[in-house]
C-alpha cells in the first residue's frame, strides 16, 4: 500500500464538485484524511475563486493507474480535455506525493512541484501531513510552511462539511 496525497480544486460549481469528488474518492479508496477546505483567488487568470483541499489515502494502484482513475473522475465532473493550464476548472485532481517516490513515473512528476510554489497546495498539505518530510528537501511540510515565501495569494479556510 502506498500513502498518497492529492490536491483537490474547483472554481466551477465548486462546492458541488468538491463534495461529489470526495464521495467518489471515498468509494474508491475507503478512509480519507482531509484537510480543511480553503478558498483562494484564481492564480494566473481572472476567474471565480477556487476551493482547494488535500486528501490522503492508501492505495494499491500504481501511479499510472491512479492517474488514469483521477482523470476519469475529472471528466465525470465536466472537465474538458486540453484545457489551458491557468483556466477555470470544474475539478482538478493532482497527485502530490506517492510514498517516497521522487522523479517521473508514468508521466507524473513526484513530488509535485506546486507543493513548494503555492499556498493553496502547501497549507492544506500541512493540515494532513505536517510532520511528514518532503522527499526532495527532507524538511517537514510544517517547516516548509514556516519558511514559505511563495505567492502572495490570499487563502482562507471555509466551513464545508465533507462526506464522513
Amino acid at each position: 500500500m502506498a500513502r498518497t496525497y492529492l490536491s483537490v480544486g474547483s472554481n466551477v460549481d465548486s462546492q458541488k464538485n468538491i463534495l461529489s469528488s470526495i464521495a467518489e474518492l471515498k468509494e474508491n479508496f475507503g478512509a480519507l484524511t482531509c484537510s480543511k477546505v480553503y478558498e483562494s483567488k484564481a492564480v494566473g487568470f481572472d476567474g471565480d475563486n477556487f476551493l482547494n483541499l488535500v486528501v490522503g489515502f492508501d492505495t494499491e494502484l500504481s501511479v499510472g493507474e491512479l492517474s488514469g482513475l483521477l482523470k476519469r473522475i475529472e471528466v465525470s465532473h465536466g472537465r474538458k480535455k486540453g484545457q489551458v493550464k491557468f483556466s477555470a476548472r470544474t475539478l482538478d485532481l493532482d497527485i502530490l506525493t506517492y510514498d517516497d517516490l521522487c522523479g517521473e513515473f508514468d508521466g507524473v512528476e513526484l513530488p509535485r512541484g506546486e507543493i513548494l510554489s503555492y499556498a493553496f497546495v502547501l497549507l492544506p498539505l500541512v493540515d494532513v501531513a505536517a510532520d511528514e518530510l518532503h522527499v526532495s528537501t527532507r524538511q517537514s511540510y510544517a517547516a516548509l510552511w514556516e519558511q514559505f515565501s511563495g505567492d502572495k495569494q490570499g487563502l482562507w479556510p471555509i466551513d464545508i462539511s465533507l462526506p464522513a
